[in-house]
């Protein structure tokens, strides 16, 4: 077995999480009366964190630092409030896991989402299975796709990086793939395409979970 951990991206890879942040952040456009986008435009919106967010769908005449701050902060007040509420795992995710835990393969989480919601996530979606390591973004821990995070994980696994899998849905999680030297495995059931994924560098395209077990 050349692969004996993953780390796995959280929304679009583990949990269908768009209906919310979409709902959350239209709400945030709708209080300062700015356009509102359709559900299906967040998926190129997400995958760079919250203020990445806030600043893609405010409208382009839009460049005071205080509004993408003021936006900011309702985003993160409401998404506290409603992260629960429609978000859940993809088909077939439970199945992989209980799979790859069987197998006793080792199982970490980074997301660009803050570590306060990816924590709550995880524990609230996810407790059924081991997640070794589970960061998001805070302080000392860089956005991807900077890739230390993925290797302060494979430091606290003490697993070489090459024995690593990284799946994610965006170009994103791909970058950090390749800037941590582990193998990225892009999935088609998220929030990007196929293109997107090879471009940036995919070792492999899965198009559902059950195909991760054949990259071990």
């Amino acid at each position: 077995m050349k692969h004996r951990a993953i780390i796995f991206d959280l929304d679009g890879t583990l949990l269908n999480t768009l209906d919310d942040i979409a709902i959350s952040a239209n709400r945030v456009l709708n209080n300062h009366g700015y356009p509102l986008h359709n559900t299906n435009r967040y998926k190129k919106f997400v995958g760079n964190g919250m203020e990445a967010l806030v600043r893609k769908i405010l409208p382009a005449n839009i460049d005071d630092e205080s509004i993408v701050k003021q936006c900011l902060s309702e985003l993160i007040e409401i998404y506290s409030k409603s992260w629960h509420r429609t978000t859940d795992l993809y088909p077939g995710i439970k199945e992989m896991l209980n799979s790859l835990q069987d197998k006793r393969i080792r199982l970490s989480v980074f997301s660009n989402k803050p570590h306060e919601f990816t924590t709550a996530h995880v524990e609230h979606f996810l407790s059924d299975w081991n997640f070794e390591v589970v960061l998001g973004v805070k302080e000392g821990i860089p956005a991807k796709p900077d890739p230390f995070a993925a290797l302060e994980i494979a430091k606290i696994m003490s697993i070489p990086v090459n024995e690593f899998i990284y799946a994610g849905d965006t170009s994103t999680d791909m970058k950090t793939a390749a800037g941590a030297k582990m193998f990225s495995a892009g999935v088609l059931w998220g929030f990007r395409d196929e293109n997107e994924l090879r471009e940036s560098g995919a070792k492999a395209i899965i198009s559902s979970p059950e195909e991760l077990l054949k990259l071990l």
